[in-house]
């Protein structure tokens, strides 16, 4: 299917990616959003398109307010419907009562089992049944990202990704914005280019990395929650 697809969306901009994909996979195909400017766009060609594909969110529990802000506005412009997939209310007692609500601090594991318990495994609820998951992911997000192709099999869930704005730069996404009056996080003004959990983002520095908001405290080489990793990691 991936050399099919890569054959049938060669020389394809972002909207007709979108647009073909609707019109011969939408039942197959399901988009997650997490309402950073990439995903807003991608909302917005999906309600051009008229399209059918499923969107879903995850929410953590731990969200900024803005980020609720902008789910809301982005409700009330387009009127589609928004699958929320929460953690497992048992998992998550169990982690706080074991190990506080800020274990994540204290160690590469600890993050890593809080975003296991929280992204991870409402994720793999999430785009259960799927054969098409479509991301708002860059390549000049991180260099992981860069390693990624804009279609790729995704051997870990099981699924083929395929991220229209993958070629598309920071300045591309803003433009598109501004000109579709399209509604997103006002974090994004305030210095935050990736916005994930609260206690776990924080605005970047003039000459920082894209990703260096994020788990600040860890190895800045490795900025993912494995959410999107490429095959090779």
């Amino acid at each position: 299917m991936i050399d099919q697809l890569k054959q049938e969306l060669a020389e394809k901009d972002a909207a007709e990616i979108i647009h073909f994909i609707s019109s011969n996979y939408a039942d197959r195909t399901v988009f997650s959003t997490s309402f950073g400017i990439e995903d807003q766009v991608l909302t917005h060609l999906l309600a051009q398109a008229n399209s059918n594909i499923n969107i879903f969110t995850l929410d953590t529990g731990r969200l900024f307010p803005e980020t609720y802000y902008v789910w809301n506005r982005t409700l009330e412009r387009y009127g589609l419907a928004i699958q929320s997939y929460s953690p497992n209310t048992a998992e998550v007692e169990r982690l706080v009562t074991d190990k506080g609500p800020s274990s994540f601090y204290e160690s590469v594991e600890n993050r890593k089992e809080c975003c296991f318990i929280r992204k991870i495994e409402p994720l793999s609820r999430a785009i259960k049944g799927y054969d098409i998951w479509i991301t708002g992911i860059r390549a000049d997000q991180s260099p992981n990202r860069e390693e990624m192709e804009y279609i790729e099999w995704d051997a870990h869930n099981n699924i083929l990704k395929i991220h229209p704005l993958f070629h598309w730069n920071l300045t591309d996404v803003e433009e598109f914005l501004k000109v579709n009056n399209i509604p997103y996080n006002p974090l994004h003004d305030k210095g935050f280019p990736s916005i994930g959990c609260q206690p776990c983002t924080r605005a970047v520095q003039p000459g920082e990395s894209f990703r260096a908001g994020r788990w600040w405290w860890e190895d800045q080489s490795k900025k993912e929650c494995g959410l999107h990793t490429t095959n090779a990691h």
